[in-house]
């Protein structure tokens, strides 16, 4: 059974007040393809899940987000996401700060259907402080106090990968899965964007089994989108852009220069942005 969507059947498939997990991890490998349609469409009020990065403060850029579960959002050479910093200082968005270990776990226990994981990630530190509701088990093997972490159940699962094929099954080529394939499993729908569609017998041709990640079973739709991690890594495919990154940081600081950003490079389709980054590069290199 195919699956192949565009980019716009992808997000008009999704609804206002949706969970919405992002893959990837701060800024390497996120659906940014994806993530930019979203900002372009007329859905709000979104709780997101994510290993944090330009995905995160893009959408709260444009106003698309409610809650925010993370560990972190960075752009890993930029320390802290800037439109994420600001969205915090000025309360705009609700955020559920946990542990790195404790988001993994979250991704598990929802991945597997379970109320919850022990771990004893998050034990001495803030997080059980900021964070309330989170509740605290006694093993049956010994006592010890654990964290019990609720699973981060999600409404759509939006991942980027190097290859897939026509029926869903998706495979990274790079250094990292990034928890991509808990992602898919943890959520109601999963969408998965490629670099590059490809025949079921070519998946092997470029990566071992161990890189197939993401089942056909857990995805509803994938779509082709080249470039489509743009300004994070997709390696081998694409390194970070990293003087794009700082020209988008930079432009966060002023609204004015904010708005020229996005006049320039968010104004159009995806098309039309992959088209003015490389106006821009051939400008700067001149």
């Amino acid at each position: 059974m195919k699956k192949v969507m565009s980019i716009e059947q992808v997000v008009g498939s999704m609804g206002s007040g949706m969970t919405i997990g992002i893959g990837g991890w701060g800024s390497r490998r996120k659906p940014m393809a994806l993530v930019r349609a979203i900002c372009r469409s007329g859905l709000t009020d979104l709780t997101v899940v994510s290993y944090g990065g330009a995905d995160v403060g893009l959408l709260c850029a444009y106003g698309k987000v409610r809650r925010l579960f993370a560990p972190f959002v960075t752009l890993d050479s930029i320390p802290l996401e800037p439109h994420f910093r600001s969205a915090r200082q000025s309360g705009s968005v609700e955020f559920v700060e946990y542990d790195e270990g404790m988001f993994m776990f979250g991704l598990l226990a929802a991945a597997h259907g379970l109320p919850f994981l022990p771990t004893y990630a998050g034990l001495g530190s803030d997080v059980l402080r900021v964070n309330p509701g989170l509740r605290t088990v006694r093993s049956p093997y010994g006592g010890e106090e654990l964290v019990a972490v609720p699973p981060l159940t999600m409404d759509v699962a939006l991942v980027h990968l190097n290859r897939a094929d026509h029926r869903g099954n998706g495979q990274y080529l790079g250094p990292d899965p990034y928890f991509d394939d808990l992602y898919c499993k943890a959520a109601d729908r999963a969408y998965v964007s490629c670099e590059r569609l490809v025949g079921t017998g070519e998946l092997l041709k470029e990566g071992p089994v161990q890189s197939l990640l993401v089942s056909r079973a857990h995805v509803t739709g994938v779509v082709e989108a080249p470039n489509g991690a743009h300004p994070t890594t997709c390696e081998p495919d694409a390194e970070r852009d990293e003087a794009f990154q700082r020209l988008y940081a930079r432009s966060a600081a002023e609204p004015a220069e904010w708005a020229l950003f996005r006049d320039r490079f968010l104004s159009g389709d995806e098309g039309a942005y992959q088209a003015a980054v490389r106006r821009w590069h051939e400008e700067d290199s001149r």
